[in-house]
């Protein structure tokens, strides 16, 4: 059973994003209003998040720039820019820049939360 702070679901997620074509090519538009939160993460090369979950909210991801490495629970791949990632509430994952340059991910926070909100399973920087 859902109660209503929990985090939406990805098919609620994916149904509000809403796509427009224009005659100069198009435009697509995330579910901002229902956000908890709304970010660009920039990941230096060689730099990684900590391997994390949330309790309290969900995230999408939109990816930005070439050259990330993302993990969620037990799949790790690099995505290709544009590509959209739905990350469940107690979801394990993580984002290394595995490029030359910055790389960089749009994050749409889903459900009540904060930066207090995150478990930190892994950190190569010594956060806890």
């Amino acid at each position: 059973m859902t109660s209503p702070s929990d985090p939406p679901e990805e098919k609620d997620i994916r149904a509000q994003i809403q796509e427009d074509i224009r005659p100069w090519g198009k435009f697509r538009s995330y579910p901002h209003r229902s956000a908890g939160g709304l970010k660009i993460i920039t990941v230096n090369p060689g730099g990684s998040l900590s391997l994390q979950y949330h309790n309290r909210r969900s995230e999408f991801w939109v990816v930005l720039d070439p050259g990330l490495e993302v993990t969620v629970g037990e799949r790790t791949w690099e995505p290709l820019p544009d590509e959209e990632i739905f990350i469940p509430a107690k979801a394990p994952h993580r984002l290394r820049c595995t490029g030359e340059k910055p790389a960089r991910i749009m994050e749409i926070w889903l459900g009540d939360s904060s930066e207090e909100d995150i478990v930190r399973l892994e950190d190569v920087y010594g956060r806890t």
